[in-house]
């Protein structure tokens, strides 16, 4: 599988944790890499116009899309989620997304911000992403942003998306399972064995 290298995210501790939940890792901007690769997962920290720059430079947004139009799985992590959102707003400035999904990335309503640190979420009874884990379980977050709301009826591959919430200020997008199009806003590579139980379903799923 292959993390892409857009010169933004926590590459080398995603690249150990998916090492250690058992994958075969490669990191690289290669586009033909990427699209060959069984699994691609997408990581991203910082501004989401700086990581949509930075993903269209390795033309991330065309990868992403023939992936999924093939129903090639691909992971998104933190920003690597945003981004797959129509649109950021940040600092009242506006950047599209790759419009995987409608909807907008916007500022956490919260007195303190950035949400940082470990949060329980709330995934649906059917998830395959959160399969064995406590429901108690707390995950690791790094943002002051997020989709706060769900604005797609139906998913790719018809499939309704699986969706999981968690709350800092009120309710946010904390992971989809959307057909081959899975994200989380927190850092499963950071959550110790709850993320990376985590990083084993979704590796399970690769063929």
């Amino acid at each position: 599988m292959v993390i892409l290298d857009y010169g933004s995210g926590n590459l080398r501790s995603a690249e150990r944790a998916l090492a250690r939940a058992g994958a075969e890792v490669t990191v690289t901007a290669d586009p033909e890499a990427a699209l060959a690769a069984d699994g691609l997962v997408v990581p991203g920290v910082g501004a989401f116009s700086a990581c949509m720059a930075g993903l269209r430079e390795v033309h991330g947004p065309r990868i992403i899309g023939k992936r999924l139009a093939g129903g090639r799985p691909v992971l998104g992590i933190c920003v690597g989620m945003q981004i797959l959102f129509e649109r950021g707003v940040e600092h009242g400035e506006e950047t599209a997304g790759t419009g995987e999904w409608p909807g907008t990335v916007e500022r956490l309503h919260a007195d303190v911000l950035p949400h940082m640190g470990w949060n329980t979420v709330r995934p649906p009874a059917d998830s395959q992403l959160f399969a064995g884990v406590d429901p108690d379980e707390r995950f690791y977050f790094v943002h002051s942003y997020a989709a706060r709301r769900w604005e797609l009826d139906s998913g790719l591959a018809g499939q309704q998306p699986k969706l999981t919430w968690s709350d800092h200020g009120g309710d946010f997008v904390a992971a989809v399972e959307n057909g081959p199009l899975w994200a989380t806003q927190f850092h499963p590579e950071k959550s110790g064995d709850a993320g990376a139980r985590l990083l084993r379903n979704w590796l399970a799923t690769l063929a």
